[in-house]
Formats: structure tokens, C-alpha cells, sequence
């Protein structure tokens, strides 16, 4: 029975094979008429063509944060050794709160206020030096860009910097490091970092070294907002080779909310020679962020004069309070190559670094995570009593425009 059916199924299939060829070919392979043919009491078909669409520029946006001093006293790495057992040393608990909050940006800049290294034994205030597991916890949160241009990068002589160079060259490709340098004939190499097609180049000055370079010390230097005309020539240079410019700063008064007229006036050389962003650390408390405009072109270039403490054990209250600066990068390239590229969205957010009584169990949270209860617990309370969230609130209020703040 079931060989019949399919010979039925078959002569049925040459029956009707030939009628749907003879209707195919009268109309066209397509079921419609042909452009040669015409439906009785119609006009022939025509054909249209369409102009090709015009080409569209290419945009890519970048989400970047700058985060203010990762000072690692000894209370901080004593810690670490003690989570990791004596064996090594565990820096995961300092910075797990804030961890999630990085993976949200494209590029993630420190300011590394110690230096990281693991020839060197570690040590605290006032000659830091810090395990090289620092410098690994760093990097599993996501911090690509290191600056370590400050008044301590001489804590441990020209040795010190060049450990501190050779431990960051060790790690992957894809961080940068900026403000180190082995001497005048390293100065025209800018670091540069590509990340989907956007050139962004790393600057860092200091102000100060608490201990001075020697004539041993020529081959590992910083160089110093004194020297202005190196500055000038470093932001030229960086100008002509990346889409962007980032300066970081570390000046100031330590303690103090108000940028000195120091800081003003550098401030505003460098947005003039070319930089679109200028980051300042240092002072281990907030200042305000504003906007400058650059002569001549007329651009706007956006500075935080400093943000603060981000992870200590110092013992004021308003070292506990930091912000970290947040802003978009958009380039767009035309259709025929060239392009520009921008800086806007510019925002604070607001973080404070916690330690229990003693300055025990250390731990870095985000304003907006921050409770009345974690307030109340704060070892600072100690010396300050009046340490609550009321009162980081109106220390950001205070000394951060409402157009920068973030608070939620």
C-alpha cells in the first residue's frame, strides 16, 4: 500500500510539473510581469534607481574615570598580610565595595601615591613603599592608567623609581604608566594608550618630592610644575600624537579646599597649551571641579583642582572624603579621515574610605552606598564626633558645584 501511494504521488508530480513551468515562463521567474512585458490596458514597467546613501561619520564614546590618592599606609598593607594568612598579602577587602562601580568605565586612571614594588621591603609615612600585590589588586579592579608622579616618588632615592618602573613594565601590556621617567631623554616619550580607535595621551607633574634628586638620581626623575617650558613642550607634543590629553597635577595646599593661586594660574596654561582634561591630587581633601576655557581655540577643558583621599588610614575627618571624576570621550571621524574628538558629561561621585575603631578593618565605599550606621562605626569618630553622613554631605555640597555632584 505504501509503495502505491508514492507511485500515485509521482504520476501526479509530471502532471503537474509541466503546468507550473508553462506558468512560470508567462510571467516571469518571479511570479511577476517582466520589465519587457505589460498587463493588458497598463503602462510599461519602469525601472528607478536609487542614489546611494550618503556617508555617515563614524562615532566612538568612551566612559573614563580619574580616582583620587591610593596612599597605602602601613595600617593598610599590615592588613592584607594579616587577610592573606602571613603568606603575601590580600588587598581584595579594600577595594571589593567599590570594585563593580570601575567595571561600568572604559579607562580607569589612579593617582598611585606610593611606589609599588617588590624588591624593596615595604614601608610607611614618611618613605612609603608598597608590596607589588598592591599594584596586582590595582589591576583586577580595573585601573589601567597609573600615575605616580607626586611628592613622594623619591621616598627611596632613584632606586625606588626604578623599582617602581620595572614592576609596572612587568605587568600587561595594556597598562600605562605616566609621570616616572629615566631621565631628559625620556621626556618626548609620551605614554599614548589606543583603545578602540581613540589616542589618549598620560601626563603628570608634581609640585613637590619630600626628598630631593641627587646627581645619582638623573637617570629616574619626575619633572616639576617649575619647569613650565617642559610642560608646555611635553602637552604640544602629546596635542600632535592623540585624539586626547590628560594632565594630572599634584599641587596644593595638604588640608586645604581652596586651590592656591599657584594652582589656578598653572591650571590655566596648561588647558591653554593644549590639554583637554586636567586631574589634581595632592591635598588628600576635595576641591572644587570646574570648567576653563582654552585661549585661542575657545575650548572647554574641565579640572578638578584635587580629589582628595581615596584610600588612607590618615586621621581627619575630611581625609576620609574623596571624588571621583567621571567624563565622556566621543570621537568622530568624517567620512573622508579626519576627525576630532571631545570631552563632556563631566561628573564628581563622591566616595569615603572607612575604618573601624583602631583603624581596623579598612574598606573604601561610594557615597551613595554609605550608611548612617557605617558613619556612626567610623574610627574617625574618635577624634571627630561629629563625623556622620550630614556631615560628608555638606562637606560635598560645600566645595563641589551641584552641575558636577552626584550624590545618588
Amino acid at each position: 500500500m505504501k509503495q502505491r501511494n508514492q507511485k500515485h504521488i509521482a504520476l501526479l508530480s509530471v502532471v503537474l510539473v509541466p503546468a507550473l513551468l508553462l506558468s512560470a515562463c508567462g510571467s516571469g521567474a518571479s511570479g511577476q510581469l517582466s520589465a519587457s512585458s505589460t498587463a493588458p490596458g497598463s503602462e510599461p514597467a519602469v525601472s528607478v534607481s536609487q542614489p546611494d546613501p550618503e556617508p555617515q561619520p563614524a562615532v566612538t564614546a568612551l566612559r573614563f574615570s580619574a580616582t583620587g590618592d591610593n596612599l597605602i599606609h602601613d595600617g593598610l598593607y599590615l592588613q592584607a598580610r594579616n587577610r592573606a594568612g602571613g603568606e603575601g598579602y590580600d588587598f581584595t577587602a579594600l577595594y571589593e565595595n567599590v570594585a563593580p562601580f570601575y567595571k561600568d568605565f572604559d579607562i580607569n586612571w589612579i593617582n598611585q601615591e606610593t611606589l609599588v614594588t617588590d624588591e624593596l621591603p615595604p614601608s610607611s609615612y614618611p618613605c612609603f613603599c608598597t608590596p607589588g600585590a598592591l599594584g596586582r589588586a590595582v589591576y583586577d579592579v580595573g585601573w589601567r592608567v597609573i600615575s605616580m608622579s607626586n611628592n613622594h616618588s623619591y621616598d627611596k632615592g632613584a632606586q625606588g623609581i626604578a623599582a617602581t618602573l620595572r614592576f609596572w613594565d612587568d605587568m600587561p601590556d595594556d597598562v600605562v604608566t605616566t609621570g616616572l621617567y629615566a631621565g631628559e631623554a625620556d621626556y618626548g616619550n609620551i605614554p599614548i594608550q589606543e583603545k578602540e580607535g581613540v589616542r589618549i595621551a598620560y601626563l603628570a607633574y608634581t609640585e613637590t618630592t619630600n626628598g630631593l634628586p641627587t646627581p645619582s638620581d638623573a637617570a629616574a626623575n619626575v619633572i616639576y610644575t617649575s619647569q613650565e617650558d617642559v610642560i608646555q613642550q611635553q602637552i604640544e607634543l602629546a596635542r600632535q600624537q592623540a585624539d586626547i590629553v590628560v594632565v594630572g597635577v599634584h599641587w596644593g595646599v595638604e588640608g586645604s579646599h581652596t586651590p592656591t593661586d599657584a594652582q589656578r594660574a598653572l591650571g590655566q596654561k596648561i588647558a591653554d597649551w593644549g590639554a583637554d582634561v586636567i586631574i589634581g591630587t595632592h591635598p588628600h581633601v576635595i576641591q572644587p571641579v570646574e570648567l576653563l576655557t582654552a585661549a585661542g581655540t575657545g575650548k572647554t577643558v574641565p579640572i578638578a583642582y584635587s580629589l582628595g583621599n581615596f584610600v588612607s588610614t590618615q586621621a581627619a575627618a575630611n581625609n576620609m572624603v574623596g571624588v571621583i571624576l567621571t567624563f565622556d570621550i566621543t570621537k568622530t571621524t568624517q567620512p573622508d579621515g579626519s576627525a576630532s574628538a571631545s570631552v563632556g558629561n563631566v561628573h564628581a561621585v563622591p566616595m569615603v574610605m572607612h575604618y573601624d575603631s583602631n583603624y581596623t578593618n579598612a574598606r573604601a565605599y561610594l557615597y551613595r552606598d554609605y550608611t548612617e550606621e557605617l558613619a556612626a562605626a567610623h574610627g574617625v569618630r574618635a577624634r571627630f564626633s561629629g563625623f556622620s553622613k550630614e556631615y560628608i554631605t555638606q562637606l560635598l555640597t560645600e566645595y563641589i558645584s551641584p552641575e558636577f555632584l552626584v550624590l545618588e
